[in-house]
Protein backbone atom coordinates (compact mmCIF):
# COMPACT_ATOMS: atom_id res chain seq x y z
CA UNK A 1 0.00 0.00 0.00
CA UNK A 2 1.80 3.29 -1.11
CA UNK A 3 1.29 6.17 0.86
CA UNK A 4 -0.49 9.36 -0.82
CA UNK A 5 1.36 12.55 -0.92
CA UNK A 6 -1.11 14.68 0.26
CA UNK A 7 -0.97 11.91 3.62
CA UNK A 8 3.21 13.00 3.30
CA UNK A 9 2.41 16.27 3.34
CA UNK A 10 0.14 16.13 6.06
CA UNK A 11 3.13 14.29 8.22
CA UNK A 12 5.32 17.44 7.22
CA UNK A 13 2.91 19.74 8.71
CA UNK A 14 2.51 17.88 11.85
CA UNK A 15 6.67 18.26 12.36
CA UNK A 16 8.06 15.19 10.45
CA UNK A 17 11.15 15.84 7.86
CA UNK A 18 11.37 13.72 4.53
CA UNK A 19 13.72 11.21 6.36
CA UNK A 20 11.70 10.89 9.59
CA UNK A 21 8.47 10.31 6.71
CA UNK A 22 10.49 7.74 5.55
CA UNK A 23 11.53 5.61 7.98
CA UNK A 24 7.88 5.47 9.65
CA UNK A 25 6.80 4.44 6.58
CA UNK A 26 9.84 1.59 5.97
CA UNK A 27 8.75 0.54 9.40
CA UNK A 28 4.61 0.20 9.17
CA UNK A 29 5.39 -1.88 5.86
CA UNK A 30 8.14 -4.12 7.39
CA UNK A 31 7.56 -3.53 10.94
CA UNK A 32 10.57 -4.87 13.62
CA UNK A 33 14.00 -3.07 12.27
CA UNK A 34 17.67 -2.52 13.16
CA UNK A 35 19.25 0.95 12.05
CA UNK A 36 21.04 -0.60 9.22
CA UNK A 37 17.71 -2.06 7.53
CA UNK A 38 15.97 0.77 8.22
CA UNK A 39 19.00 2.47 6.45
CA UNK A 40 19.32 -0.04 3.68
CA UNK A 41 15.51 0.21 2.67
CA UNK A 42 15.50 4.29 2.43
CA UNK A 43 17.09 6.68 1.11
CA UNK A 44 18.68 7.82 5.02
CA UNK A 45 23.06 7.96 4.60
CA UNK A 46 23.69 5.47 7.74
CA UNK A 47 25.48 8.26 9.54
CA UNK A 48 22.26 10.01 9.71
CA UNK A 49 19.96 7.19 10.88
CA UNK A 50 20.33 7.59 14.43
CA UNK A 51 19.62 11.09 14.93
CA UNK A 52 15.96 10.63 12.81
CA UNK A 53 15.03 7.61 14.89
CA UNK A 54 15.89 9.37 17.68
CA UNK A 55 13.76 12.55 17.05
CA UNK A 56 11.36 9.91 16.40
CA UNK A 57 11.39 8.53 19.82
CA UNK A 58 11.25 11.99 21.12
CA UNK A 59 8.15 12.73 18.44
CA UNK A 60 6.10 9.41 19.79
CA UNK A 61 6.17 7.94 16.73
CA UNK A 62 8.72 4.88 17.57
CA UNK A 63 9.80 3.01 20.42
CA UNK A 64 12.87 0.40 20.42
CA UNK A 65 13.79 -2.40 21.99
CA UNK A 66 16.01 -2.25 25.15
CA UNK A 67 19.44 -4.96 24.38
CA UNK A 68 21.65 -4.80 21.43
CA UNK A 69 21.36 -4.86 18.35
CA UNK A 70 18.81 -2.37 19.07
CA UNK A 71 15.74 -2.79 16.96
CA UNK A 72 12.93 -0.14 15.98
CA UNK A 73 9.03 -0.40 15.80
CA UNK A 74 6.34 2.27 15.08
CA UNK A 75 4.07 3.50 17.63
CA UNK A 76 0.03 3.03 15.91
CA UNK A 77 0.20 6.13 13.87
CA UNK A 78 -3.54 7.23 15.88
CA UNK A 79 -0.92 7.34 19.18
CA UNK A 80 1.45 9.29 17.40
CA UNK A 81 -1.01 11.78 16.35
CA UNK A 82 -2.03 12.17 19.85
CA UNK A 83 0.81 12.87 21.09
CA UNK A 84 1.35 15.95 18.68
CA UNK A 85 -2.39 16.91 19.61
CA UNK A 86 -0.85 17.06 23.18
CA UNK A 87 2.41 18.99 21.93
CA UNK A 88 0.35 21.47 20.48
CA UNK A 89 -1.90 22.15 23.04
CA UNK A 90 0.95 22.77 25.42
CA UNK A 91 2.78 25.63 22.47
CA UNK A 92 -0.67 26.68 22.38
CA UNK A 93 -0.91 27.75 26.21
CA UNK A 94 2.81 28.98 25.96
CA UNK A 95 1.40 31.04 23.03
CA UNK A 96 -1.83 32.45 24.22
CA UNK A 97 0.22 33.30 27.84
CA UNK A 98 2.68 34.98 25.55
CA UNK A 99 0.37 37.26 23.81
CA UNK A 100 -2.09 37.95 26.11
CA UNK A 101 0.90 39.28 28.66
CA UNK A 102 2.93 41.19 25.98
CA UNK A 103 0.94 41.82 22.43
CA UNK A 104 -3.13 41.94 23.56
CA UNK A 105 -2.11 45.68 25.37
CA UNK A 106 -0.67 46.60 22.93
CA UNK A 107 -3.62 46.10 20.30
CA UNK A 108 -6.09 47.50 23.66
CA UNK A 109 -4.08 50.54 23.84
CA UNK A 110 -3.59 51.45 20.10
CA UNK A 111 -7.56 50.77 19.63
CA UNK A 112 -8.90 52.99 22.06
CA UNK A 113 -6.26 55.81 20.67
CA UNK A 114 -6.89 55.16 17.16
CA UNK A 115 -9.03 52.77 15.75
CA UNK A 116 -12.79 52.49 18.32
CA UNK A 117 -14.52 49.29 17.36
CA UNK A 118 -17.42 51.37 18.57
CA UNK A 119 -18.88 54.54 19.42
CA UNK A 120 -21.69 56.47 20.92
CA UNK A 121 -23.02 58.87 19.06
CA UNK A 122 -24.56 61.93 20.94
CA UNK A 123 -26.61 64.80 19.51
CA UNK A 124 -28.33 65.69 16.18
CA UNK A 125 -24.60 67.12 14.58
CA UNK A 126 -22.41 63.65 15.63
CA UNK A 127 -25.16 61.79 13.86
CA UNK A 128 -24.72 63.50 10.80
CA UNK A 129 -21.03 63.90 10.35
CA UNK A 130 -20.38 60.28 10.39
CA UNK A 131 -24.15 58.91 9.09
CA UNK A 132 -21.90 61.22 5.78
CA UNK A 133 -18.96 59.91 6.48
CA UNK A 134 -20.40 56.46 6.00
CA UNK A 135 -22.32 57.27 2.79
CA UNK A 136 -19.09 58.93 1.22
CA UNK A 137 -17.08 55.24 1.83
CA UNK A 138 -19.81 53.07 0.43
CA UNK A 139 -19.11 51.95 -2.90
CA UNK A 140 -20.97 48.58 -3.20
CA UNK A 141 -24.21 48.42 -0.67
CA UNK A 142 -25.66 50.42 1.27
CA UNK A 143 -28.97 48.68 3.80
CA UNK A 144 -31.14 51.38 5.49
CA UNK A 145 -33.83 49.80 7.89
CA UNK A 146 -35.29 53.52 9.25
CA UNK A 147 -37.97 53.36 11.72
CA UNK A 148 -40.38 56.79 12.64
CA UNK A 149 -38.23 58.09 14.68
CA UNK A 150 -35.33 58.13 12.73
CA UNK A 151 -37.02 59.75 9.98
CA UNK A 152 -35.88 62.98 10.37
CA UNK A 153 -32.36 62.41 10.50
CA UNK A 154 -32.78 60.41 6.91
CA UNK A 155 -34.46 63.69 5.28
CA UNK A 156 -31.65 65.62 6.28
CA UNK A 157 -29.84 63.48 3.60
CA UNK A 158 -28.14 65.12 1.07
CA UNK A 159 -29.12 63.68 -2.58
CA UNK A 160 -25.65 64.33 -3.46
CA UNK A 161 -24.29 62.45 -0.57
CA UNK A 162 -25.71 58.93 -2.44
CA UNK A 163 -24.72 59.92 -6.05
CA UNK A 164 -21.14 59.89 -5.06
CA UNK A 165 -21.34 56.16 -6.38
CA UNK A 166 -23.55 55.19 -9.05
CA UNK A 167 -22.38 51.70 -8.70
CA UNK A 168 -24.09 51.19 -4.74
CA UNK A 169 -26.97 49.24 -4.45
CA UNK A 170 -29.60 51.14 -2.18
CA UNK A 171 -32.27 48.96 -0.15
CA UNK A 172 -34.30 50.69 1.94
CA UNK A 173 -36.63 49.80 4.63
CA UNK A 174 -38.99 52.23 6.41
CA UNK A 175 -41.46 51.36 9.11
CA UNK A 176 -45.29 53.29 8.87
CA UNK A 177 -47.23 54.16 6.36
CA UNK A 178 -46.09 54.29 2.45
CA UNK A 179 -47.51 58.35 2.36
CA UNK A 180 -45.39 59.25 4.90
CA UNK A 181 -42.15 58.78 3.09
CA UNK A 182 -42.76 59.25 -0.37
CA UNK A 183 -40.41 62.25 -0.12
CA UNK A 184 -37.67 59.68 0.49
CA UNK A 185 -38.09 58.52 -3.02
CA UNK A 186 -36.27 61.94 -4.34
CA UNK A 187 -33.51 61.46 -2.00
CA UNK A 188 -32.28 58.32 -2.76
CA UNK A 189 -33.74 58.27 -6.58
CA UNK A 190 -35.27 55.06 -6.02
CA UNK A 191 -38.73 53.99 -7.54
CA UNK A 192 -39.59 51.48 -4.85
CA UNK A 193 -38.56 50.75 -1.11
CA UNK A 194 -40.09 48.38 1.01
CA UNK A 195 -42.45 49.04 4.58
CA UNK A 196 -43.06 47.29 7.18
CA UNK A 197 -46.04 48.30 10.09
CA UNK A 198 -43.08 48.85 13.05
CA UNK A 199 -39.55 48.41 13.19
CA UNK A 200 -37.61 48.23 16.47
CA UNK A 201 -34.68 50.25 16.26
CA UNK A 202 -33.21 50.45 12.81
CA UNK A 203 -29.73 51.98 11.07
CA UNK A 204 -27.52 51.75 8.13
CA UNK A 205 -24.85 49.26 6.83
CA UNK A 206 -22.16 49.87 4.67
CA UNK A 207 -20.58 47.14 2.20
CA UNK A 208 -21.04 45.00 4.96
CA UNK A 209 -18.26 46.59 6.92
CA UNK A 210 -19.96 48.97 9.60
CA UNK A 211 -23.23 49.64 10.74
CA UNK A 212 -24.79 52.46 12.87
CA UNK A 213 -27.90 51.64 14.41
CA UNK A 214 -30.70 53.59 15.38
CA UNK A 215 -32.21 51.74 18.98
CA UNK A 216 -35.35 52.50 20.11
CA UNK A 217 -39.02 52.56 20.03
CA UNK A 218 -40.61 55.81 19.99
CA UNK A 219 -37.72 58.50 19.62
CA UNK A 220 -33.77 57.41 19.49
CA UNK A 221 -32.32 56.19 22.93
CA UNK A 222 -28.78 55.37 21.72
CA UNK A 223 -27.34 55.69 18.51
CA UNK A 224 -24.27 53.21 17.56
CA UNK A 225 -21.62 53.05 15.14
CA UNK A 226 -19.59 50.01 14.71
CA UNK A 227 -17.32 48.27 12.51
CA UNK A 228 -16.75 45.32 14.78
CA UNK A 229 -17.24 41.97 12.26
CA UNK A 230 -19.83 40.27 14.40
CA UNK A 231 -21.81 43.07 15.08
CA UNK A 232 -22.40 44.12 11.18
CA UNK A 233 -22.50 40.37 10.46
CA UNK A 234 -25.20 40.23 13.42
CA UNK A 235 -26.97 43.20 11.61
CA UNK A 236 -26.77 42.35 8.25
CA UNK A 237 -28.82 38.96 8.56
CA UNK A 238 -31.24 40.49 10.96
CA UNK A 239 -32.13 43.45 8.03
CA UNK A 240 -32.50 40.79 6.16
CA UNK A 241 -34.79 38.73 7.99
CA UNK A 242 -36.70 42.01 7.98
CA UNK A 243 -36.68 42.91 4.48
CA UNK A 244 -37.96 39.22 3.38
CA UNK A 245 -40.88 39.71 5.43
CA UNK A 246 -41.89 43.02 4.52
CA UNK A 247 -43.98 44.97 1.71
CA UNK A 248 -42.25 46.50 -1.63
CA UNK A 249 -43.93 49.47 -2.14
Amino acid sequence: MSVSEKTRTIMKEMGLNAYEIEAIIVLLEHGEMTAMEISQKTSIPYSKIYEVLNSLKEKGWLKSSESRPFKYFPVPPIEAITAVKLRLEDKYQNWKTAISAELQPLYENRQLVEHPEMLILRGQEAIMAKLEEILKKATKELMFAVPKFAQNIISQIDPIMLNLHKSVNVKLMVAGKTEDWLFIKKIFGLDTFRTRTNMFGGGVIADGKEVMLFLGEDKPSLVVWSDHIGLVGFAREYFQFLWDSSIQT
